[in-house]
């Protein structure tokens, strides 16, 4: 009787409408998954890939780093623990939302897939160390941080379209099918580049294996989505500005462009002075951007007016 008077009093403290909170842990689930994505990148960069030899152990025996590994252990034992910082947003997200798991299921679906992608990442990243940085899962592991990224942005759309009592705003066909394509690009854009990472230079370690593939071929294979990519931006560019109205949709648009336009120039210089290792970083954290804008707009084009006129 008094642990269900607990249970009750617990829930009854919870919000029953999306809050700021609700929200602002939606924002923290995606900056903390773009987070860890650029200090993933880090690990490989300064080549301590390896720099924790074992999984869940950091090393045979202990769960910390030991002295022997160095910095690479340390750089290594700290991506991993920013796994728990993204465990705890994720959890006080679907708490936050508790009592709003029957009204808005759409929300407790992506923030508990959301919560799921974080253990499932770290068992990829414990085979991403067993298999010795082998470059196809080495790519899985970053596609599946992508894949989150996804996931969060959707929660950050839905969450603020709760919170600022956005009404619905339909778009044309036409972009809606610019949209899908453009968020279906930036997916074969990303796929590709991480083909072109496992065949580059920046291992994680200097025994790691590579792929065999030809540097410039598939880096041209890479850059033949993006070419697309800007093209169909372009187009929905021009749709949206002929359409009018929508204009969340329409900031949504350049803040994608802008991403874009920085991703290729960070991509174009760091092909042509050999892949520093800072510009390397910074077009991690550019294709992470890359994923998140265009599900905004891809979102907000085609999904989230749907949401807003089931939700009301």
């Amino acid at each position: 009787m008094s642990s269900d008077l607990a249970s009750r009093s617990w829930s009854d403290k919870l919000p029953t409408t999306v809050t700021r909170l609700v929200h602002g842990l939606a924002i923290a689930s995606l900056i903390s998954q773009i987070g860890i994505i650029v200090t993933g990148g880090a690990v490989r960069l300064t080549k301590s890939g390896l720099g924790c030899s074992n999984w869940p152990n950091c090393v045979p025996g202990s769960m910390t780093p030991v002295p022997e590994m160095g910095i690479h252990g340390i750089i290594e034992f700290g991506n991993r623990t920013l796994t728990f910082v993204l465990l705890i947003i994720a959890i006080a997200f679907l708490m936050a939302i508790w009592n709003m798991r029957s009204s808005h299921k759409t929300l407790f679906t992506l923030g508990l897939v959301l919560l799921a992608g974080i253990p499932a990442q770290g068992v990829i990243g414990g085979i991403t160390v067993w298999t010795k940085l082998n470059p196809w899962v080495v790519s899985l592991h970053f596609l599946l941080s992508g894949a989150l990224v996804i996931l969060a942005t959707l929660l950050v759309n839905r969450t603020g379209a709760e919170l600022k009592k956005q009404q619905a705003e339909p778009t044309s066909k036409n972009i809606r099918v610019v949209a899908y394509a453009i968020w279906i690009l930036s997916m074969i854009a990303v796929i590709l580049g991480t083909v072109v990472t496992g065949t580059g230079p920046h291992a994680g370690d200097a025994n790691a294996p590579r792929h065999m593939f030809d540097t410039l071929l598939v880096t041209r294979m890479h850059a033949a989505p993006v070419y697309m990519l800007v093209l169909a931006t372009i187009a929905l560019v021009i749709l949206a500005r002929k359409a009018g109205g929508n204009a969340r949709l329409r900031t949504s648009i350049w803040w994608m462009v802008a991403v874009i336009l920085l991703q290729a120039a960070i991509g174009y210089t760091q092909h042509f002075t050999g892949l520093p290792i800072l510009l390397v970083l910074f077009h991690m954290l550019g294709a992470s951007l890359l994923l998140a804008s265009t599900t905004d707009v891809w979102d907000r084009a085609v999904l989230l007016p749907k949401y807003q006129t089931i939700s009301r």
